[in-house]
């Protein structure tokens, strides 16, 4: 296999995002079960999604954990449609792993790079492939997450 150089990094998992019709009933296992901190909250009818943002792991190595459900059931995006609803990556680089990733076939949901529920950069890999963009998530949605210095620096010193 050839060794492809890439302009950026994947660091680690920056989320899970977890649907269902009502949190409440994922708050009772991630928060009172299994001890998650619940950090935040958003809401977007936009994005049809209201989510209780909890967290497990400390400092640059602290991975979300969003309990999901839609604001109306009745419309699209159906977080709660997918159990597992995506998984958020962190990545080094933001804009040059989209402009390489497009370049190479990477299909991207609608909406670009934009600032997400916790405050990073973000954007979508499309969970569907088309004629033009080939190459996607196979059916599992993902987020690219721009990581911050601190998640970076961490991650080196890791590696090292």
């Amino acid at each position: 296999m050839t060794e492809v150089v890439r302009p950026f990094k994947v660091l680690g998992i920056q989320q899970i995002a977890i649907g269902a019709t009502d949190k409440t009933r994922l708050q009772k296992l991630w928060v009172d079960m299994l001890g998650l901190e619940l950090t935040g909250t958003f809401k977007s009818e936009r994005e049809n999604v209201d989510e209780d943002i909890c967290a497990m792991g400390k400092g640059p190595f602290k991975v979300e954990v969003d309990l999901m459900q839609p604001v109306d059931i009745e419309k699209k995006p159906a977080v709660h449609a997918t159990p597992l609803n995506h998984v958020g990556i962190w990545i080094d680089d933001l804009p040059k792993a989209v402009e390489w990733l497009t370049a190479q076939g990477v299909r991207f949901a609608p909406g670009g790079i934009r600032k997400g529920a916790a405050g990073f950069d973000i954007c979508f890999l499309h969970p569907k492939g088309n004629d033009e963009f080939p190459i996607s998530g196979e059916g599992v949605l993902i987020e690219m997450v721009q990581a911050p210095a601190e998640v970076i620096e961490a991650f080196a010193k890791l590696a090292a």
